[in-house]
C-alpha cells in the first residue's frame, strides 16, 4: 500500500483543478516551513538578548533555554518542510509518467 498522504488518489483522474491544488499545497508547505524559521530565529534571539541583558539568575535561565528550542523549532520545521515536499513530488511525478505514458 502507498504510503503516500495522497496515494489514494489516481493520477490519470487529475484535471487542471488538481494540478493547482499541488501547487497550492507546495506554497503552503513553503509558508510553513519559512514561518518555523521565523519563530525559530525570533526565540534565538529572544534568548540571546535576554542574556545579554538579564541581572537575575532565572531571567538567565529562561534565555538560555530559549536558544535550543529556537534551534529545534527551525530544524523541525526544515523537517517536516522535506517529508512534505517528498510527498508532494511523488504525486506530481507520478501524475507526469502516467500522462506521458497515456499520450
Amino acid at each position: 500500500m502507498n504510503d503516500s498522504p495522497y496515494g489514494r488518489f489516481d493520477s490519470e483522474d487529475l484535471i487542471l483543478r488538481d494540478e493547482l491544488a499541488i501547487d497550492r499545497t507546495l506554497l503552503a508547505n513553503e509558508r510553513t516551513m519559512l514561518a518555523y524559521l521565523r519563530s525559530g530565529v525570533a526565540l534565538l534571539i529572544a534568548g540571546v538578548s535576554i542574556v545579554h541583558f538579564s541581572q537575575e539568575g532565572w531571567f538567565w535561565a529562561v534565555g538560555i533555554a530559549c536558544i535550543p528550542i529556537g534551534i529545534i523549532t527551525g530544524i523541525i520545521g526544515v523537517a517536516k518542510y522535506r517529508r512534505m515536499n517528498r510527498s508532494i513530488s511523488l504525486v506530481r511525478r507520478q501524475s507526469k509518467t502516467k500522462k506521458s505514458g497515456n499520450t
